[in-house]
This record gives structure tokens, C-alpha cells and sequence, in this order.
């Protein structure tokens, strides 16, 4: 039956609509699907980075329209001014640091409200490193010598102040060298620094290159330095760093640690929190394979030091479940 020239031309054009909202509707949906999460991580000689990595390779194999990428920073202070300037989309940072952030203190002059945690990961440890020969025993042995302090308003700097101060010890009494880690760990081989600071997870990468061609020696902390360190500041937690950690150096130190977390902004939406989060702890053997660290990284602790956050809904939501 042949349809008259009006119907064939109405039908035609009602077809051609019909493909076109198709193909945009293909095209909007996919745009819409797509999320974007660079995570950024710390120096490449840190912990951060490589844990980083294994996240967005996780995430991206793992969590349908997501775009993971690790992105290499100055850590905990830079990453957060990084979120609250939606630069990145997560970070790895310090619990402590975090808890100046929310709370508008020390090195923030303001509150960062939007803050959200994901997750807390592995303990980080304040390390002290030096030559074996240096004659350097105790934190009160600093006085008068050259300290890689770390980078300029970092969390390592943050916590070398604090531990300083628990000696009575302050800037005023040290040659501070504001140095990432892998310019610490450099200039301790260089011998232009007597003592390089790290807080990480241990094995450090970059204390492990200087172990690896010199003798040091991990410079302990005083269990009543620990216990007021414990009091004054309750994000620190007392530590053992195990002898044999660092070759040549068979010796137990005491310390003090904080928490690697991981964070976003209220911008995360909960499925995505959820399907994230979801990713990392089903999959923290790749996280090992990264990075030792990565050991401590389990669900049933993932809550631990997150108190003082608001957390995002999906990520809690998949951390209380059984």
C-alpha cells in the first residue's frame, strides 16, 4: 500500500528526530557516567604515591565510569588546599593535619567544612634518620645541628615542631632545612644535613636508598617524650619500628605515629563513595604489592582516627557493613 507524500515526509522526519535524541541521549548519558577522581598522593620517594597508583589502577578497573588518575604533591598540607580548591577529587593526607583542617587551626587560617572522609589506612611514623657515626643518640642531641625538617608547611614539619618542642627545642635551636624526602635523604648521603626527617610508613623508599649505600641509625624517642607527645596531641599513637626495617640497622626505636587517611569533598556523591571505597578494601593485596605499608590496611580499622570528620555517606555506609 503506498502511503501518501504528507505521511512518508511525517514519518521521515519524525525517524530523524527520533535518531538524533537517540545519539544525544547516548552521548549525554556517557558524559553524565563519566566521573573524573585525581587523587593526590605526595613526593615519589614518599608512601603516598605508590599506594596512590594502586588506587586509581583499582578504581579504574573496578568502578564502572570512573577515571582514576594519582597525581605526585607536596602531601598533606598542599593536598588539602588542593580539594578545598577543586583541583584533585580525593587525597591521602595525615589524620592530624586533616584535624587542623576542619578545625581551622595551626596552618590553616580557616575551617574547611567541606572536608569528607573516606577512610583511614595504615599508622605513619615520625622517623629520624641519621648516620651511624654522627654521634646523634637522642632528639635532644639536635641542638645546634642541620635538620631536614621537611617541605615547608608539611605534616612532617608539623610533627618535627611538635617533637622539638616536647625536648624543649624549638627552630631557634636547630639549623632547620626545609627538604622533601627525597632532598633529605640526598642531602644526608651529600652529608649537608645531619638528620633527615620522614613521617611514613615504614620501609620509607627514601630512607631505604640511604640505608642501602650508607650506615644509619634511627634516632629514638624517649617513652616519657611518647606518653606527654600522647596527651598533648591524641591523634599521635606510640610505636615500635621493628629491628631489621632498614638495612644494617638492628635496633628497636620507639615512636610516636599518626594516621594516613584518605578524603574527598561533599562534591563525592555517596554511590560513588560506596563503589570506591568498595574497590580499595576488596583489593588491598594490589595495595601490598605497591607498598609494605599497605599491610595495615583493613576494614575493620578504617574508622579508626575519623572521628573529628564528617564522613561520606556511602563510604560509612560500606565500611559499618558485615
Amino acid at each position: 500500500m503506498k502511503l501518501p507524500k504528507i505521511l512518508k515526509r511525517v514519518l521521515t522526519a519524525g525517524l530523524a528526530v527520533a535518531m538524533a535524541l537517540g545519539v544525544a541521549g547516548c552521548g549525554g548519558d556517557g558524559a553524565k557516567n563519566e566521573t573524573f577522581l585525581n587523587i593526590a598522593t605526595g613526593g615519589t620517594a614518599g608512601t603516598y604515591y605508590p599506594i596512590g597508583g594502586a588506587m586509581a589502577e583499582i578504581i579504574n578497573k573496578d568502578v564502572y565510569g570512573v577515571n582514576a588518575s594519582a597525581q605526585s604533591t607536596g602531601a598533606s598540607v598542599a593536598n588539602i588546599n588542593m580539594l578545598a580548591d577543586g583541583q584533585v577529587e580525593m587525597a591521602i593526607v595525615q589524620n592530624d593535619i586533616t584535624y587542623y583542617a576542619v578545625n581551622g587551626q595551626n596552618m590553616f587560617d580557616k575551617k574547611f567544612e567541606t572536608l569528607r572522609g573516606i577512610a583511614a589506612l595504615y599508622p605513619e611514623t615520625c622517623q629520624f634518620v641519621t648516620m651511624a657515626d654522627s654521634g646523634i643518640m637522642s632528639i635532644g642531641d639536635l641542638k645546634g645541628k642541620r635538620v631536614a625538617v621537611g617541605a615547608a608547611g608539611s605534616g612532617v614539619e608539623a610533627n618535627v615542631k611538635q617533637i622539638l618542642q616536647a625536648y624543649g627545642l624549638t627552630y631557634d635551636d636547630i639549623d632547620e632545612q626545609f627538604l622533601s624526602f627525597a632532598e633529605g635523604a640526598n642531602a644526608l648521603k651529600d652529608g649537608t644535613v645531619d638528620v633527615a626527617c620522614v613521617t611514613a610508613g615504614y620501609p620509607t623508599a627514601s630512607i631505604q636508598d640511604v640505608a642501602s649505600q650508607k650506615n644509619i641509625r634511627l634516632i629514638p624517642l624517649d617513652e616519657q617524650k611518647i606518653t606527654a607527645l600522647t596527651i598533648d596531641y591524641p591523634f599521635y599513637t606510640r610505636t615500635v619500628i621493628p629491628a631489621g626495617v632498614y638495612q644494617g640497622f638492628d635496633q628497636e626505636v620507639p615512636a610516636v605515629s599518626v594516621m594516613a587517611i584518605l578524603i574527598a569533598t561533599d562534591k563525592m556523591d555517596d554511590k560513588t563513595g560506596y563503589d570506591v571505597t568498595k574497590s580499595i578494601f576488596t583489593n588491598t593485596d594490589k595495595l601490598v604489592a605497591a607498598h609494605s605499608a599497605a599491610k595495615s590496611i583493613e576494614k575493620k580499622t578504617a574508622l579508626a582516627g575519623m572521628g573529628f570528620i564528617k564522613m561520606n555517606g556511602g563510604a560509612e555506609k560500606f565500611l559499618k557493613e558485615q
